[in-house]
C-alpha cells in the first residue's frame, strides 16, 4: 500500500480541484498568536507581514482514501463493527479556524473539519488496496465542528508509516456562508521527524520497523509541508498534544 498522494498524475490548483468538487475556493492561512493581530487593515496587509502573523500555506493533494461517511465525533480511535479500540501512542489533536478578512482574524464557529490517518501499521479504514481491505470499517476518521472560539478537538493516535509517505494527517474544512455558498479546502498535517523517530521505537509502532520516508525525501511534504508542521507537546505515558491554527480567506472568488 503505496499509492497514497502518489504524484505520477496531475496536481490540480486550487481552483482545479473546487471546481470539480462544485464549490468555491477559500485561501489557507496559519499562523501565531500577535498581540494586535485584529486590528491590521486587510488580508494582504497580514500576509505582507509575515512571519509576524497570518501566512498563506499550500493545500495539499487529497489522496485516494478519503470515504466521505459523515461521521461527526471527537474520538475517532474506536471502530463500532466490532467495539475495538485503535492502539496506539494517544494524541489530542486541537484545530483553529479562522476567517480572514479586512477585519481582521476573526473564530470561524460551524466550519466543518474531517480528519482521517492510517493506524500503526500504515492501513486506512473504509478502502480496498492490497493486501488490505478494511471495506465498510471507519477507524481514525472522523469530523467535528468548530466551537465559538473556532477550534476543534480530536482524540486519536499518533500515525503509523507507510511506504512513499512520510508520517501525516489528512484534513477538509469544509465552511457554508449566510448565502449558502459552500467553500472546502483540504490539505495535510505533518510531524517533527525526531519525534516520529522516538514514538516509532514503541510498541506497537517497532512490530513494523524503522520507515523509509522521511518529511526531507516525501514528495507531497517538498510542496509546502514545512509550513503545516503540527506543534506537539507530551510524551507516550501521557499521550501528545498536537495544535495548529488555520485561517481562511473566504472572500476569494
Amino acid at each position: 500500500m503505496d499509492s497514497d498522494d502518489n504524484l505520477t498524475g496531475q496536481i490540480l490548483s486550487r481552483r482545479d480541484a473546487l471546481k470539480l468538487l462544485g464549490v468555491g475556493s477559500a485561501t489557507l492561512f496559519t499562523w501565531s498568536a500577535v498581540p494586535g493581530l485584529r486590528h491590521l487593515s486587510s488580508a494582504s496587509s497580514i500576509i505582507a507581514q509575515a512571519p509576524l502573523s497570518c501566512v498563506v500555506r499550500p493545500e495539499l493533494v487529497i489522496g485516494p482514501y478519503f470515504v466521505d461517511d459523515q461521521l461527526n465525533r471527537s474520538d475517532i480511535r474506536f471502530e463500532p463493527a466490532d467495539g475495538s479500540v485503535t492502539r496506539g501512542a494517544p494524541l489530542t489533536l486541537v484545530i483553529g479556524v479562522f476567517d480572514v478578512s479586512s477585519r481582521g482574524c476573526d473564530p470561524l464557529e460551524g466550519a466543518q473539519i474531517d480528519i482521517w490517518h492510517c493506524d500503526v501499521q500504515g492501513v486506512y479504514s473504509g478502502i480496498q488496496d492490497w493486501p488490505f481491505d478494511t471495506t465498510g470499517l471507519i477507524f481514525l476518521r472522523g469530523y467535528q465542528l468548530t466551537d465559538a472560539a473556532g477550534r476543534v478537538q480530536f482524540k486519536t493516535i499518533y500515525p503509523g508509516w507507510y511506504s512513499g509517505r512520510t508520517v501525516h494527517i489528512h484534513f477538509m474544512i469544509r465552511t457554508t456562508d449566510v448565502n449558502g455558498r459552500r467553500s472546502e479546502f483540504v490539505s495535510q498535517l505533518f510531524f517533527n521527524d525526531a519525534l516520529t523517530d522516538r514514538v516509532h521505537t514503541q510498541k506497537p509502532y517497532k512490530r513494523k520497523g524503522p520507515r523509509n520516508t522521511r518529511n526531507a525525501d516525501d514528495k507531497i511534504y517538498s510542496n509546502g509541508g514545512s509550513q503545516l508542521l503540527l506543534s506537539v507537546t507530551g510524551n507516550s505515558t501521557r499521550g501528545y498534544l498536537a495544535r495548529i491554527n488555520i485561517g481562511l480567506d473566504l472572500t476569494e472568488t
